[in-house]
Formats: C-alpha cells, structure tokens, sequence
C-alpha cells in the first residue's frame, strides 16, 4: 500500500507538471516528440500521431521532449544533431515516427514561446497544489492563530500574551494561520527578539518578546501551546484559507530552503523519493484505522505540500532545473540573441551530474534513516 500510495502521489504531481510543459508548447505550435512519467528504460507506451505516450521504470520524475530541445545535450558533447525521434534515446524507440507537421523546432519558437512553455510545468504543480488546497480547507477545516495555552515562565506569558489572543503579524509578516507562528519560532534559530502584534477583545496590542532556549530540545521557544483554534471552512472562506493554506507552504519551501543554506538545517532534514515514500507508509500506519476517507485525506495533503514544493523548487536558476533554462531565455530576451546551444547545453549537463550525484546521497541518507533511525 506504500508503493501504490507514493506512485499515486508522485504520478498526479509528475503528471501535472508535465502536462503543464505538454498543453503549452502544443498551444505555441511546439512539437512534443515524447511525454514520459519517470526516468530510465521505457516499461510501457502508446505511440499517438505526433507524440509518445511513455511509462518509464524509475519513478523519480518525468520529461516532456520537444523537437531540437535535446540538440542542447547533443551540441554539449561535439555530436552533429539528431533526428528528434533518435533523441529519445533506445533502439526500440526509434520505429516511432511521429507526424512533424503537428509543431515545430523548440529551438526555433520564439523567445516568449519558449518562456512560457518552460515555465508552465512549475506553474500547474503550483495551480494543482491551490486547487487541492481548497479541497483540504473545505474537507477538514484549518487552524486559526488563536493562543490556546502559555507556558508557564515563557518569553510569551512575560510579555503578557494570553490564552484567547489572535496573532496577527510576526515581524512584519501577517499571520492567518497557527502553523505560521510555529514556521517564524522554528527560524528563530539564534533566540533573537521577535515583535508580535496580537489582537485581544477588539483591541491591537504590539510586544516585543525574546524567545526562550530550552536545553532538552536544543532549540528557542516562544512558549505558545497548543494548534490554534479549529473552524470549519464554508463558502467564499474555502477559498481565502484555501490562498493561505498555499502560502503557507510556499513559504514553508522557500524559508525552508534559506535554513539549509545557512545550516539551519541538516541533511537529516531532508528527504528524496524513498524518504517520502518511508512518510507515505508511516502516515498510512496511522490513518488506515479511521477508514478510506482518512487515507485519501492524508494522500491529498501529500499531493498538495509535494506539488507545490516541486513547482517552487523547479524555479530556482539551477542548471538542468526549469529555473535555469528560463535563466538562459531571459538572458536571449535581453541581449536580443541566444546563448550558443553547444555552451547552454555543457552548463545543463554539470547542472545534471551535479542533480544526480546530490540525488545518490540524498538517497543514501534515506536509507540510512530508515536503516538506522
């Protein structure tokens, strides 16, 4: 059930980024010569008029191949260009021969044809992952920045704060939902001073608050307990916390990411495909028990953290990422030229040694936990 449950979760994400890539380069006249969901050798695919329909065995990822893309790769490494069906890569593969009169060259679009088509795969993971966000909201409510309990002798209870208060905004960033206030303590990594505006009977209230180090956690706390309060969401409120919901993780990425630059985080923090997949089981340990609805309801929640992550983290200016091909489409829209394909292609073929090799430790590192927990 693990395994049907990840492929589930990782299928729709992969699926919906690719599709992304697929409707907007067939909209720019771009001619897709292959639509694969996963990586490796081929284990299924239906070959339509212009474009091949793949399986492919490794279920870490997906590609959309246009007509000329892969001439980047090939002009990396001094080999004359291929026909696009021979890109794809097998034997087997190349007696498909897709109808060329249904797009063309990738290379050949124009400059806002290929921005946009690059960057409508991060985009749709991030629609999928709103749309599924007012689906989790409506279903199951959300939780409300309203304190439930003070510790007692935290830097909370000394600057006054009480059970009943509503925070509004930590350090300039307004607040709407109780996780964001757990998000802003766990970055307060050095217990520097946080200003916390907070709302009590109607009336507006601002402190300035130095949170607590506690020696068994190792770590600085406000002294909040507690989830906030639960409401059920109706109405035209599915859609507000729906918003915050969706901000709420893509601040969680982004912040996230900064903690891992700056050590903040370490590489126990972070998971790959089988770290995810270890999660998917353990979650399903727990929720199986309360029946089908609960299972679905924890895979949706899966579907939308692991959808907009992926859309934010494929917009970073990586080479090999979508973010760092736009990199090169900005600069050509600019300079008023493209970059040299031979050297755009060498700096995405470091970029994707470089993936693979952080991919093999990352996977290493989640075997290890699972190994030795």
């Amino acid at each position: 059930m693990t395994i049907v449950l990840f492929l589930i979760i990782l299928g729709i994400v992969v699926i919906s980024h690719e599709f992304g890539h697929f409707i907007v380069a067939r909209a720019n006249g771009i001619h897709v010569v292959e639509f694969s969901v996963g990586m490796g050798p081929t284990i299924f695919h239906i070959d339509g008029k212009a474009t091949r329909y793949s399986i492919r065995l490794l279920p870490i990822g997906g590609a959309c191949i246009f007509d000329g893309m892969t001439d980047l790769e090939e002009n990396a490494e001094e080999k004359p260009s291929a026909d696009p069906v021979e890109s794809i890569g097998t034997t087997e593969e190349s007696s498909f021969q897709p109808d060329l009169d249904k797009g063309g060259s990738f290379l050949e679009a124009s400059v806002w044809a290929r921005i946009t088509t690059i960057l409508a795969g991060p985009l749709f993971n991030i629609v999928l992952g709103i749309l599924i966000a007012f689906i989790v909201v409506a279903w199951n409510g959300t939780d409300l920045p309203e304190v439930q309990a003070v510790m007692e002798d935290s830097a909370a209870e000394e600057a006054g704060i009480m059970p009943g208060d509503v925070i509004t905004n930590i350090d300039g960033e307004d607040i709407h939902l109780y996780r964001e206030i757990s998000l802003n303590s766990a970055l307060n990594s050095k217990g520097k001073p946080m200003t916390i505006t907070y709302e009590r009977n109607g009336e507006v209230s601002t402190v300035t608050l130095t949170p607590k180090y506690s020696e068994e956690d190792e770590r600085f706390y406000i002294g909040l307990l507690g989830s906030g309060k639960y409401v059920e969401c109706k109405g035209m409120d599915i859609f507000r916390y729906g918003l915050y919901e969706s901000r709420f993780i893509v601040n969680n990425t982004l912040k996230s990411l900064l903690m891992l630059v700056t050590g903040n985080l370490n590489k126990n923090d972070v998971s790959g495909p089988v770290g995810v997949a270890s999660y998917v089981g353990e979650t399903y340990e727990v929720v199986k028990d309360y029946g089908v609805s609960a299972v679905v309801f924890s895979t949706l929640n899966f579907v939308l953290i692991l959808a907009i992550n992926l859309g934010i983290m494929n917009l970073l200016p990586v080479p090999a990422l979508d973010g760092g091909r736009l990199v090169f489409l900005f600069i050509e829209l600019i300079r008023g030229k493209p970059i040299p394909p031979e050297k755009e292609g060498m700096v995405h073929f470091a970029g994707m040694v470089l993936f693979f090799i952080i991919m093999i430790l990352v996977l290493y590192n989640d075997i290890m936990k699972i190994i030795a927990p």
